[in-house]
């Protein structure tokens, strides 16, 4: 007895019960989810946006917080019972402005006083602010031949009416990620605060501002001198065979009545070129460009457009990787910008003078960058694999890294969860591939465990740092799994050329990376139990998994979630159609060949282990005919097979309870096949 009693005080821990628990799905759902955020033009405070999710309610709520740079004082700004979303000081820094139930609102900074500031019936939502804060720009989705509101509202009361909901479509991208498009159009509106009116700039206009596509709330804004507008704008006949979105500016001055002045078009790429934004002594503006026509996923570079000589100059054209946002310093004489880069998204600073880019911040997922008032400090968001994105803040320099908001800091506590691993190997032509590996919780390196290999979507994507509220890798290892997420040919953050050879090679190359990758992986990690292996895909992840189905039999099951599984078909239905005539080379009947040689349809005879099929009704970019295909064959040919339909999803699970019958599916389907 006293040998066991100094035992045990020699080692204490083995008494000690763990106080933390494996992360679950509950957890996930828990969690506060940090939107955007906007610093205050003295530089001593940041107003965010964060929501929270009811599983109860099936919903989430979006709130409005408020703290010091510094990290103190944090507070609920408002509690509402209503969403309040894209909070910001408004330009003289007196008053915060926000949405609410479509409408641009104001309050103090204590969150008294309201004061709503638009009535508009279509709602207004991206707004900005002009710099002398007399003018806000808006976007709101309208009728193009609407001179009114009363002819919106007419319009849509007179559909609302009929007995008929047939839908005539004389045109291609009648529908869109998970919503039929219509008649309706974004415009951009400009809002007058002495007059209290709003105008329509694009009147008339079929065309979507911002972009249908490959666009955000950041493809307009006011110049500094409250002189001109910027717009992006895809003015192509046929918007769904186009990545042709181009920059636009206006005259403000001219602007009156019901119309704006003629657009000038200064971007020349006939690729992708989006995102302008003004220096902030108003003499450039700077927007990102892709220099290929038709490719969604070609490298990213800053232009530099000079608005006295209208020349433009690309600043990363030798830059090895693309750029993903950028923002400018206050003296206008360096650009901060963000880069994938392997697992990462880094933060990089471009000095315009020298043109020298140097490295700031390499590790973890980095975004949304803002340069305080005086240009020393650079606030950011970062996320981690255990951490959700969270706001912080570093020197110019890259120096200094505090993180000054923690809303989960409590119930991240009691979650057990392995921090990133990542190793490389060779893949096809013995290209270096890397991965990540995430342990189990409590984690024992003389035990065996089950391994899942996850693969990710685009296919031009990336497994990265970063806290997935979807395919989340610590709730995948979280049953005991060791965690597996390659990145082979066609995924970014390894250069341009990486990216470009997954196009016209889905089941080639790729497929040889990802099964170098798990042989690897099986080889060299003795903890992995070879014995127990599963995989699981999304969009070109279940591409994946599909053309594994008819490929190998190694895995004991699989998941395939919205995946393509008869490309000339998918093709017929998807909406982004610039898609597949990129990554095949043109339409079924111009590269019949290439469609077939890489089409999962093809080889599914040859299926033989048990796959879970799960898909969005509403998803009308792998629509749901892909997975009434699979899973018929699956069927007929006796595989055993599963099919999880949501009918009220899309390309994503995003309802609470949804993603929780979505996670004990998946995890029982892996459990049924353990050996």
């Amino acid at each position: 007895m006293k040998s066991l009693l100094f035992a045990l005080l020699l080692f204490p821990f083995f008494i000690v019960p763990q106080n933390k628990r494996p992360l679950t799905v509950e957890d996930l759902w828990n969690i506060k989810r940090v939107g955007s955020f906007n610093v205050s033009p003295d530089g001593k405070m940041i107003v965010f946006e964060s929501t929270s999710y009811s599983m109860d309610d099936n919903k989430g709520i979006t709130k409005i917080y408020t703290f010091g740079t510094d990290g103190s004082n944090l507070r609920l700004f408002n509690d509402s019972k209503t969403n309040e979303t894209e909070p910001a000081f408004t330009p003289d820094g007196k008053k915060i402005s926000f949405v609410r139930d479509g409408q641009i609102w104001t309050c103090s900074l204590d969150g008294t006083g309201e004061e709503k500031i638009t009535y508009i019936y279509s709602e207004a939502s991206g707004y900005r602010w002009s710099p002398d804060g007399k003018n806000i720009l808006f976007v709101s989705t309208v009728y193009p031949d609407c001179t009114d509101q009363d002819c919106n509202k007419s319009k849509d009361d007179e559909k609302e009416k009929s007995k008929v909901k047939a839908k005539i479509i004389t045109e291609l991208m009648y529908r869109f990620w998970n919503e039929w498009r219509g008649e309706k159009r974004s415009h951009l509106f400009l809002f007058n605060m002495d007059k209290k009116n709003f105008i329509d700039l694009t009147l008339n206009n079929m065309n979507d501002v911002p972009p249908i596509d490959l666009g955000s709330s950041n493809e307009y804004s006011i110049s500094p001198d409250n002189s001109e507008i910027v717009l992006t704008m895809n003015r192509s006949k046929v918007v769904a065979n186009s990545t042709d979105n181009d920059v636009f500016t206006t005259n403000l001055s001219d602007v009156s009545g019901s119309s704006a002045s003629p657009l000038k078009k200064i971007s020349e790429s006939k690729g992708n070129d989006f995102n302008p934004r003004y220096s902030p002594d108003g003499k450039y503006l700077a927007y990102l460009s892709m220099k290929r026509a038709g490719f969604e996923a070609d490298k990213k570079d800053i232009i530099l457009y000079n608005r006295a000589s209208g020349s433009g100059n690309n600043l990363t054209d030798k830059f090895f990787l693309s750029v993903d946002e950028f923002t400018w310093s206050p003296d206008s004489k360096t650009i901060y910008f963000v880069s994938e880069n392997e697992i990462y998204s880094s933060v990089y600073k471009l000095d315009l003078a020298s043109g020298n880019i140097k490295l700031l911040l390499k590790e973890h997922v980095n975004s949304e960058l803002s340069v305080s008032p005086d240009g020393k400090l650079i606030y950011f968001k970062q996320q981690r694999t255990n951490l959700p994105y969270e706001i912080f803040s570093m020197n110019n320099d890259g120096s200094d890294i505090k993180q000054l908001t923690h809303l989960n800091a409590d119930l991240l506590a009691n979650i057990e969860m392995n921090p990133i691993e990542t190793f490389w190997c060779e893949g096809a032509g013995k290209t270096k591939i890397q991965s990540i590996i995430i342990k189990p919780p409590f984690f024992d390196p003389s035990k065996k465990y089950p391994v899942i290999f996850l693969i990710h979507g685009g296919p031009q994507g990336h497994w990265d740092d970063d806290f997935h509220f979807r395919w989340n890798e610590q709730l995948f290892a979280s049953k005991g799994y060791v965690v597996v997420s390659p990145n082979p040919r066609g995924s970014t953050g390894y250069g341009q050329k990486f990216t470009d050879e997954i196009s016209g090679d889905w089941g080639g190359k790729p497929y040889i990376d990802l099964m170098n990758t798990f042989d690897y992986a099986i080889k060299n990690f003795k903890f992995i139990d070879e014995m127990n292996q599963f995989s699981a895909g999304a969009s070109y992840g279940g591409y994946m998994e599909n053309w594994m189905e008819g490929h190998t039999t190694r895995f004991n099951a699989v998941v395939s979630h919205d995946g393509v599984f008869n490309t000339e078909s998918e093709f017929g239905t998807t909406e982004e159609l610039w898609f597949p005539l990129w990554e095949f080379k043109g339409a079924p009947w111009q590269n019949r060949k290439l469609y077939e040689k890489w089409s999962p349809h093809r080889y599914i005879q040859n299926a033989k282990t048990p796959m879970l099929v799960v898909q969005g009704g509403r998803d009308f970019r792998v629509p749901e005919e892909q997975a009434f295909q699979l899973f018929t064959s699956l069927q007929m040919l006796g595989v055993e097979s599963k099919f999880l339909y949501f009918p009220d999803e899309f390309h994503f699970v995003t309802k609470p309870q949804n993603s929780r019958l979505w996670w004990n599916t998946v995890f029982d389907w892996f459990g049924k096949h353990k050996k």
